[in-house]
């Protein structure tokens, strides 16, 4: 798994991630703001799936 997110795109996939399942704990959405574990995830091992198919890549290459 080469890396394909770059990092901004890392920092505001965390952001993201973690404000929606802060929200889902304190009960301000519904049970889907678990999502967020997705972006949180995605942007901590800095690949993601969904980029693979359209050939994306937001980090630098070497």
């Amino acid at each position: 798994m080469a890396c394909n997110v770059g990092g901004a795109d890392r920092a505001i996939r965390i952001i993201v991630g973690v404000a929606l399942i802060a929200l889902a704990a304190t009960h301000t959405v519904g049970v889907w703001g678990y999502i967020g574990v997705v972006p949180l995830i995605t942007g901590a091992i800095g690949w993601c799936p969904a980029y693979l198919p359209f050939g994306i890549k937001t980090c630098k290459t070497k």
